[in-house]
């Protein structure tokens, strides 16, 4: 009866330590993926802020357009 006890011991103690092991091997497993998505995400908000500068500037360049346009038209009507 001893012994039983014994082997139950040794058997609750080694899969106390194997899950445990499992547990922080996967827990670091998923830091790390999530690190790396974070990673990903920021990149993609630098691509998003730059494609917002773009559309302003490039907002900008048609209005300047527009008013040469204008002022191309008023110039030859004055002529």
């Amino acid at each position: 009866m001893e012994s039983e006890i014994i082997v139950a011991a040794l058997a609750l103690a080694g899969s106390l330590c194997g899950t445990y092991c499992a547990n922080r091997r996967s827990s670091a497993l998923i830091a790390y993926r999530l690190e790396q998505l974070e990673k990903k995400v920021e990149q993609h908000n630098t691509v998003i802020e730059r494609q917002y500068k773009l559309e302003k500037k490039f907002a900008e360049h048609e209005r300047d357009y527009a008013a040469a346009c204008r002022r191309i038209e008023e110039l030859e009507k004055g002529e």
